[in-house]
């Protein structure tokens, strides 16, 4: 028998990358369902005119994913302000599209450093907080990518190859302490970062509030695997059943592997530069997060 959705209102969260895209969606998704939502991102002024338009007692702060010190200092933050943390959501991260010979050590550092270590560092400190309270909810935005490998996104793949399979670990770890983990892993959503990306055959192009909705949806009722849309969860499970190079001749027939690979690069020039620029330290992420 299924269970009863559970009860979020009084919940305190914390979303990385909080400011725009999935993070924003996110953030007002949850304050919509009573959780007291702490919004960190590097523009910390930005996420404090976010929080005060979201309202429902949300609060912005600064925060560095890279940044050990930062992310305790923005956690702590939200537990002295709203309460003990019972949910976060590892949103944070950047794209950078090429040919991986041509791409520089720097850009492929910068994005693990962003993609997966921010999410590591976001799940071993939310961990510290939630298994003495045997209670949580860890939610890791990953991406349709983070099961397949589309060309021209390499690194970005790699990244998110990552982050689902520490997921699931940390998953089979905590369970038997009550802490819940969900991979959510979108395929093209309408945010910055996904400007410019060619066109998939069969799938949808989703909007931030559709993958909000989603992580609402885990929260009530969790489960480890989060496709957005659903259908990719499908595709993704036929792709795995076939033989390499049935898969890949599939893959092609619904252009998945043009999507990265095609690229627009004049219509990625403004978010691409703004990546870039996140390499010397100056982080203009979007928080769309899970692409």
């Amino acid at each position: 028998m299924a269970r009863n959705p559970r009860t979020l209102t009084g919940k305190v969260a914390a979303v990385t990358g909080g400011a725009r895209g999935i993070g924003r969606a996110t953030a007002e998704a949850m304050a919509r369902e009573g959780i007291k939502v702490g919004i960190g991102d590097l523009d910390g002024d930005l996420a404090r005119i976010c929080a005060q338009e979201i309202g429902n007692g949300a609060r912005g702060y600064d925060l560095n994913v890279t940044s050990r010190d930062s992310f305790v200092a923005f956690l702590d933050a939200v537990e002295a302000d709203l309460g003990p943390l019972d949910v976060i959501v590892n949103n944070a991260g950047i794209m950078q599209l090429g040919e991986f010979h041509a791409e520089s050590d720097l850009v492929t550092v910068r994005q693990f450093e962003i993609n997966f270590h921010g999410v590591a560092t976001g799940t071993k400190l939310a961990l510290e907080r939630m298994r003495p309270r045997r209670r949580g909810h860890i939610i890791n935005i990953a991406s349709s990518a983070g099961k397949v490998s589309p060309p021209g996104g390499a690194t970005y793949a790699a990244s998110k190859h990552a982050v689902v399979g520490l997921t699931e670990a940390v998953a089979a770890e905590n369970a038997a302490l009550g802490i819940d983990c969900s991979i959510v892993m979108p395929g093209v959503v309408n945010t910055e970062l996904a400007a410019g990306l060619a066109k998939g055959r069969g799938v949808k192009i989703s909007e931030p509030s559709d993958v909000a909705d989603a992580i609402v949806a885990t929260l009530k009722s969790p489960r480890l695997d989060v496709y957005v849309p659903r259908s990719i969860g499908g595709i993704n499970r036929l792709l795995g059943l076939l033989p390499r190079s049935f898969g890949d001749a599939l893959g092609r027939a619904l252009k998945v592997d043009r999507i990265l690979w095609a690229a627009d690069s004049a219509q990625r020039s403004g978010y691409e530069s703004r990546a870039a620029r996140s390499e010397s330290g100056v982080d203009d992420r979007d928080g769309s997060g899970g692409q």
